[in-house]
């Protein structure tokens, strides 16, 4: 930097003098080759400034980062799995960070905990709480919560998943089925009930998911039936052999489940064709869950900033004090709380 600058100085000062002399053959000449000289000393310097912003605004950004803390809501689409998008989430905001970096030192360590609360199917969509930061603990807050979905069910055919993701195992007749056939049934899955979890789910055995053990072809037997709650269900639309639910429950519950056993009740069989989550405690998916293109930490601030006033005054968090940037190295811890109580439900990945 100072070898570019006096490269400038230089060059200026040349210049000044050459101003002052008739110019001559030789004088415009020399003039003319001090001219890429000047470019290029003002190239270094400009490079050397942009370098030096450009790493200070690294470690403006990588101190921001390390200082959110709270709850806010994502989008999931369809596709990945709930933790799939969280590291990729994690990733997005350590790469605008420049975290880890060399110019980092190892002396004071700092960790980045990132983590969500109430697992979406890959094939499902809508609203899935974070926690960053002191936020993480907030977590088992949001699964007892309500969530409100909007599920898409196709009578006639039934699944070793209950969705549309699974193997066919089962078909039956739905012809005679009418829409007042449906609203009917409704009432037996609304309030405090009692429901089977499906197979293919979160749920352990021996400390590993149903789910694995089923894609391994192992023999799962199904769990007990446990009490769920369901504070509003109503029939949105009815086009056989598709039908659509407007569903509000509590922790625990299972979208899958109710449209298999609403399948049943009609004498039939029934799979989830589609499954949205449009809210998830205070969180919806029209005014609060982040898109992928805002999953940045300026973005994730102010929708911290936001969501704070949405939360139970015992929940609010204070603001974090900053850390030192210069004395920072990054590790980076995700949770994933699913909504099986009494198991082994935290999953830590550094």
């Amino acid at each position: 930097m100072a070898a570019a600058e006096a490269a400038v100085v230089s060059s200026s000062s040349l210049e000044t003098d050459t101003a002052l002399v008739p110019e001559t053959a030789g004088t415009a000449a020399a003039t003319a080759a001090t001219s890429p000289a000047r470019a290029a000393a003002a190239a270094i310097a400009a490079a050397a400034r942009t370098g030096s912003e450009a790493r200070v605004s690294k470690a403006a950004l990588a101190t921001k980062l390390l200082s959110l803390s709270g709850v806010f809501a994502v989008h999931k689409p369809k596709g990945p799995t709930s933790a799939e998008l969280l590291n990729r989430l994690k990733e997005k905001l350590l790469a605008e960070a420049g975290m880890p970096s060399p110019e980092w030192t190892k002396r004071k360590k700092q960790t980045l905990k990132i983590g969500h609360g109430g697992t979406l199917d890959s094939a499902a969509r809508g609203v899935l709480v974070v926690g960053i930061g002191r936020g993480t603990k907030m977590l088992t807050s949001m699964l007892s919560g309500s969530k409100r979905y909007i599920a898409i069910g196709e009578l006639g055919k039934a699944t070793d998943t209950l969705d549309s993701t699974g193997k066919v195992t089962e078909e039956k007749p739905y012809d005679k089925i009418t829409q007042e056939d449906i609203e009917g049934i409704l009432q037996k899955f609304t309030g405090n009930i009692m429901q089977v979890p499906p197979l293919y789910s979160a749920l352990k055995k021996d400390g590993q998911r149903l789910s694995t053990l089923m894609k391994r072809g192992e023999v799962v037997e199904a769990k007990p039936a446990r009490p769920v709650t369901v504070y509003s269900l109503s029939l949105q639309k009815f086009q056989p052999p598709f039908f659509t639910l407007d569903v509000e429950c509590g922790g625990g519950f299972y979208i899958r489940s109710l449209v298999s056993d609403i399948g049943k009740e009609l004498s039939s069989c029934a799979n989830v064709l589609e499954l949205t989550r449009t809210k998830q405690g205070p969180f919806t998916l029209e005014e609060h869950a982040l898109p992928e293109d805002r999953w940045t930490i300026d973005d994730i601030a102010q929708s911290l900033e936001h969501c704070s006033s949405l939360l139970p005054a015992e929940l609010a968090l204070k603001k974090s004090k900053p850390e030192e940037s210069n004395e920072q190295v990054l590790s980076c811890e995700y949770i994933t709380l699913s909504e099986t109580k009494g198991e082994d439900d935290v999953i830590k990945s550094s």
